[in-house]
């Protein structure tokens, strides 16, 4: 049986390729470095964490790119003995993305590029730039050899269609270059914010597989196909294969952004993103996530899910194949190992030896202060995904602050404005001390402070956070001694794509993980031993732990 989603937490914009018996799920990763996440199954139903391919200057550098741009939509293809996959590396979000957006323009820079390798693990090459009119690229292998790269177009005019339609020019190889004219083969429908376009050929048809009515409540996945590549292009009798637009009762929201794969037998597999919303709160703390779930090719050609009601899924029959599970990832981490475990990622540099070193002191995770939290540029923050609406969190770390430019600790992560940050500092009052500094998008107070908590000098202290779905706490402890909770619960709602200032991009997920910051330039470190995420099913009341 399949448990959807497949790939928890922040995976949204799923890509899916099968090469033999293997089958590979590229996702986004937004402002996270190294780019793009990729996935490994053998059966559908157990996936792990394989790598990330774009991990060096030459490829991806993100520095000073705004909340939630970076990597978009990456299409992972297989073809001539080569893994194709390309990317979006947006650097300016502009304004909303709102179908006309009034009278104003909405400038933004979106650059896509395609990198190859011959192995899933590389190497992957440097880039090949491909154009820069708009964002979701895709590249299509026609039957006869030919390739052809298709994105959304993006219309900056005020007053336009910002999402102005599917366009598609062709590849060449022997140039790395688009060559030929562009063409806009789908202009998309009343759902309006047509993106996400993968092209396949079946049975004498071009089949174009788009997602409508933006990446939130309202998304879906539309089909239209066409017996000649330009097109025209006719629309699903249903429009939409798949979508949670009327349907608030669905476990799995915000169902859409979907690509194909066939099993061995000829079977039909779809990947889509989707959200879990808080009970409580509505909101998506986990980001967008991938889910999975077979559809079938009717007698009229036309795409279906299972049921026919184009619904998705939150179990679904897994496919006839051989049972492939992987070993569980530790819960955690010790930072023994010279390179940083998996889980774990940085944001936006490609250097990340400016920022952390594994090596310095071995056994620890030594991070320098570099700027504030939130800058997007040089920032010391190593974080993992949030996974499951229940969790506990805990790390220790040495650091001894001189004063109240420099600080460290844990943080549950989503973006510059929207953290919550248990971290030890210093000031002429106080000495050395923990408090808990909130940026709170949502709120009329932007941030907040608790008091601080006096701190001994020259002895490790663990830092330990408890989420049950919007709730938020945090505790302490020195040496041997008893966890200390904070008496304040947080909103741990706020971590999420719904919480936003208006016209603000979000579209990742929850994080949490551990920062330094030394805002007088010195670089002071601190050194953290271990980190554990632990996930649970069930809440806990602090109190009695």
């Amino acid at each position: 049986m399949i448990h959807n989603p497949i790939l928890r937490g922040f995976n949204p914009d799923p890509s899916i390729v099968r090469v033999g018996d293997d089958y590979y799920i590229a996702t986004s990763t937004f402002e996270w470095y190294p780019g793009v996440q990729i996935h490994h199954s053998r059966d559908l139903v157990n996936w792990r964490l394989a790598g990330r391919p774009l991990n060096r200057a030459s490829q991806l550098d993100m520095r000073g790119a705004p909340d939630s741009c970076g990597v978009w939509a990456p299409c992972l293809t297989y073809a001539d003995g080569l893994f194709w996959l390309i990317y979006t590396d947006v650097k300016r979000y502009g304004r909303t993305s709102t179908g006309g957006a009034g009278g104003s323009a909405s400038l933004r820079d979106f650059h896509n590029y395609l990198v190859t390798s011959p192995s899933i693990n590389g190497p992957w090459s440097d880039p090949v730039h491909m154009n820069s009119s708009g964002f979701d690229p895709s590249l299509f292998h026609d039957d006869d050899g030919r390739k052809y790269f298709l994105n959304q177009l993006w219309d900056h005019r005020p007053g336009g269609k910002r999402f102005a339609g599917i366009v598609l020019q062709e590849y060449s190889v022997e140039e790395r270059r688009l060559v030929g004219k562009r063409t806009n083969i789908f202009a998309g429908t009343e759902h309006g914010l047509t993106e996400a376009p993968h092209l396949y050929r079946r049975n004498g048809y071009y089949y174009l597989l788009t997602a409508e009515g933006g990446t939130g409540w309202n998304h879906g996945v539309t089909m239209a196909r066409s017996r000649e590549l330009l097109g025209p292009y006719e629309l699903h009798p249903d429009v939409n294969v798949l979508t949670t637009r009327a349907r608030p009762d669905a476990a799995l929201q915000r169902a859409g952004h979907a690509d194909l794969v066939d099993t061995p037998d000829g079977r039909t597999w779809m990947v889509y993103l989707c959200g879990r919303p808080l009970r409580n709160r509505g909101t998506c703390t986990l980001g967008r996530e991938t889910a999975i779930q077979e559809v079938v090719w009717g007698e009229d050609g036309w795409l279906l899910t299972l049921d026919g009601q184009g619904m998705p899924q939150l179990e679904a029959e897994a496919p006839d194949l051989p049972a492939h599970p992987f070993e569980p990832q530790p819960a955690r981490a010790e930072f023994d190992a010279a390179d940083l475990p998996l889980d774990f990622q940085w944001l936006r540099t490609p250097y990340p030896e400016e920022l952390f070193s594994l090596t310095e002191r071995p056994g620890h995770l030594r991070l320098f202060g570099r700027e504030s939290l939130g800058s997007t540029f040089r920032q010391a923050l190593v974080a993992r995904r949030q996974q499951a609406h229940c969790f506990s969190a805990s790390t220790s770390v040495e650091f001894e602050p001189e004063h109240f430019q420099q600080q460290a600790g844990l943080v549950c992560y989503y973006g510059a404005a929207k953290f919550h940050y248990l971290y030890i500092t210093h000031d002429d009052d106080t000495g050395k001390h923990l408090r808990v500094m909130s940026s709170l998008p949502n709120h009329l107070q932007a941030d907040a402070f608790t008091a601080p908590i006096a701190l001994p000098e020259g002895v490790p202290v663990e830092l330990r956070v408890e989420v049950d779905e919007e709730r938020l706490v945090f505790a302490y402890r020195v040496g041997d001694g008893p966890w200390q909770w904070l008496p304040q619960q947080f909103d741990a709602s706020i971590l999420s794509d719904e919480a936003s200032a208006p016209g603000q991009p979000n579209f990742t997920g929850a994080f949490v993980g551990m920062a330094c910051q030394d805002m007088a330039g010195t670089a002071l470190h601190a050194d953290f031993d271990y980190f554990e995420y632990v996930e649970r099913a069930y809440c806990v009341d602090p109190k009695r732990l």
